[in-house]
């Protein structure tokens, strides 16, 4: 039996470092990780990894520094950037010092990282161990919920709205992202008080809500919108961080349709969900 790759990712993000690490160690790689340039390139240097993803801005040195740094060092492991910014002039120079591939976060599901990664390094790698079945998740063809003109009770609107209560900048913008490319319109709140507020205002179609929030919590969250005659309907999905059994029950006692440990969940994954719970609530 083949080793296992070995995949570094150097990321200072950590909500897109865990969503990364998760999809890849899912699929089968060795996963490590350093969250900022120095230890980065130590690691680089000492575990000898079969590929490198990498972001630009990181503490101590950036991304710019790690690959001319690789350059100088005349170490030639696959790098693939992994960046906020898409800019032309950072790509080319991204591709000049010897990167193989250049991803904009905003834009991609780690699916997509998989993808890449198992083209650098040969299919024979990747695929989950034996044994070891996929996070659970419910995909729903595109064309059951069309994005315009569709009929929600009595109501005719022109797009599906979906509040997302998520104090995690990273996480919320890329989830909004996936929901507006889907044909979504998306509500976003940072903290309990004005989810509560924008669901009152909006009533969106649906709700996915963090459990652990500036001011008032999720749980409270639910509460509010579940006792309100005019929210109570309302399906909400928590997306938390909390995986605790008792932190379940407490939320699906309290209405929740569902919960999604944000770990165990793409972001792809996590709007199939919304797209199914969507489905059933409206249109069957």
């Amino acid at each position: 039996m083949n080793p296992k790759k070995k995949v570094l990712i150097i990321e200072d993000e950590l909500a897109h470092l865990d969503v990364m690490r998760q999809k890849l160690e899912k699929e089968g790689y060795n996963v490590a990780a350093a969250t900022d340039g120095e230890a980065g390139y130590t690691m680089i240097t000492t575990m000898n990894p079969d590929l490198i993803l990498l972001d630009v801005i990181l503490p101590k040195i950036n991304g710019f520094d790690i690959l001319e740094r690789m350059q100088k060092d005349n170490i030639h492991t696959p790098v693939i950037v992994v960046s906020n910014s898409g800019q032309p002039v950072e790509v080319d120079r991204a591709l000049a010092l010897g990167a193989l591939d250049f991803l904009v976060k905003a834009e991609f599901d780690p699916s997509d990282v998989v993808e890449k990664v198992r083209r650098v390094l040969g299919d024979a790698s990747a695929g989950a161990p034996p044994g070891r079945p996929d996070a659970p998740s419910v995909r729903v063809a595109s064309s059951s919920l069309p994005s315009s003109s569709t009929v929600v009770g009595n109501d005719t609107v022109k797009t599906l709205k979906i509040l997302i209560i998520e104090d995690d900048r990273f996480l919320r913008d890329l989830i909004q992202q996936k929901l507006t490319k889907e044909g979504f319109t998306t509500l976003v709140a940072v903290d309990g008080e004005e989810g509560v507020k924008i669901a009152k205002e909006q009533k969106p179609h649906l709700v996915l809500l963090d459990l652990i929030l500036p001011g008032i919590d999720g749980f409270e969250i639910l509460r509010k919108l579940k006792s309100d005659s005019d929210m109570s309907a309302i399906p909400v999905i928590v997306l938390s961080n909390l995986g605790q059994k008792e932190d379940m029950d407490r939320a699906m006692k309290a209405g929740a349709e569902d919960f999604m440990v944000k770990a165990h969940f793409t972001p792809t994954e996590i709007v199939s969900k919304i797209r199914s719970i969507l489905e059933e609530k409206y249109f069957r």
